[in-house]
């Protein structure tokens, strides 16, 4: 308690906390604010059958689900940022500024990542509202103005959003983007507990037993999402002795960390990018031919409303991309390379290619475990209806993702903590 009596005794830890607090009310308010027009009894009969938009949800922060003027949420930059690390990949100068040219090189990078937000907000806003339209929620055949204006105010919702998220990050109480999802994510609890409630006066005391079984197994996925994020592979690292004019320096020993969960929650929107794909395309196809539009929407609805097809072709997507994400962001050559010209080593392993060689055989094997777990955050919600029949589900990625910013927000307030000479969280 006294470490968190100590944030707002320092001043410019408690500036810097009101600050976040009142940019995180900003974002609320804009999530809050509906585009016109809007149908509430189809909006909500869209979401409670899907539970790929409720991802998408997510992501916007509970935007989507109120067609609010900020519905797309971070979810375009969050897209950018995926597809610029996946160029570099194929140009090699990108990948020379993202690891080789330090601060600079990255916040050069991410400005192009803002970049290419812009375009696709845009297109992710024409393509939503397109659905929309097709479903009923917003009036059908609107005029050019209205289509214009409507693709503007969401786009620049997105714009707005990351731009709050960007002026988070500068107070240096975590990671701004992740906040926006975090609050989202935390202003939906209250929902979730009138769900419980209303499951409990409906049914009575025989809802009870599914209702602890519920928070049961709640506490058990929170603690396993701690320990798999937390999870890390010390790979041991030994400095040579070099010595420079009057001065030794090295002969000192270190570690590598590799983590379980390499890839973050990244695996899971890609997954969900190529599940939501064929609904995209037929909204695309739609303006070439209604009844090719509708023949392929209609086969993607019923294939995914299929449960165990679902959950299965999800958990396999989400395995696969964890492994090629954890191949794009992870280079075992380049960082052997950089080991080589600091002069470090690993105990037992030749520098070069053989060090590349056995950094790559453990990442393979800690990637199965995060890859498995990640499937199994992924499908969690279709795991625990199953078995319990209760509105209630756990949202595993949800989560993973509220656990992940809290331990990473804790950690940026530890550090603060520390450089004024205060003891941190233990």
């Amino acid at each position: 308690m006294d470490k968190i009596l100590n944030l707002f005794r320092i001043k410019d830890l408690r500036n810097k906390i009101l600050i976040v607090l009142g940019l995180l009310v900003v974002f609320r308010i804009f999530a809050a604010i509906p585009l016109p027009n809007v149908d509430p009894e189809q909006l909500r009969a869209l979401f409670s059958g899907n539970q790929l938009l409720g991802f998408l949800n997510l992501l916007s922060g509970g935007g989507l689900s109120n067609l609010s003027i900020a519905m797309l949420g971070v979810g375009p930059y969050i897209t950018a940022t995926i597809i610029m690390q996946l160029l570099t990949m194929i140009f090699p100068n990108l990948k020379k500024m993202y690891y080789e040219e330090g601060a600079l090189g990255r916040a050069k990078f991410n400005r192009y990542s803002r970049y290419l937000t812009l375009p696709l907000a845009a297109l992710n806003g024409y393509g939503f509202l397109n659905l929309l339209m097709a479903q009923n929620v917003l009036p059908a055949s609107p005029t050019l103005f209205q289509t214009v204006l409507n693709v503007t105010v969401v786009t620049t919702g997105t714009m707005v959003l990351m731009w709050i998220g960007e002026l988070i990050s500068e107070q240096k109480i975590g990671n701004g983007i992740s906040l926006i999802i975090f609050a989202g994510i935390v202003s939906s609890l209250p929902q979730t507990l009138q769900i419980g409630w209303l499951d409990y006066q409906t049914t009575g005391p025989s809802v009870l037993p599914n209702l602890l079984a519920f928070v049961a197994v709640s506490l058990v996925v929170i603690a396993g999402v701690v320990f798999i994020n937390e999870g890390e592979r010390k790979v041991p690292i030994s400095y040579a002795r070099r010595v420079r004019g009057n001065k030794m320096f090295g002969g000192v020993s270190s570690y590598l960390p590799l983590k379980v969960n390499q890839a973050g929650v990244i695996p899971i929107i890609f997954a969900i990018s190529i599940l939501l794909f064929p609904q995209f395309l037929a909204q695309i196809v739609a303006a070439f031919s209604t009844s090719v539009s509708l023949i392929i929407n209609n086969y993607a609805v019923a294939v995914l409303q299929n449960q165990i097809v679902y959950g299965m072709a999800y958990f396999l997507l989400v395995v696969l991309f964890t492994y090629f994400y954890t191949a794009v962001t992870f280079d075992p050559e380049e960082i052997s390379k950089n080991l080589q010209r600091s002069g470090g080593f690993i105990p037992g392993i030749r520098p070069g290619e053989s060090t590349g060689q056995f950094l790559s055989k453990i990442i393979s094997r800690t990637t199965i475990s995060g890859a498995l777990f990640l499937g199994v955050i992924a499908v969690l919600p279709n795991i625990t209806q199953i078995f319990t029949g209760s509105q209630l589900s756990i949202g595993g990625t949800a989560l993973l993702i509220v656990v992940a910013v809290a331990l990473e927000t804790m950690r940026q307030i530890d550090s603060q903590l520390t450089i004024r000479e205060y003891e941190g969280f233990k």
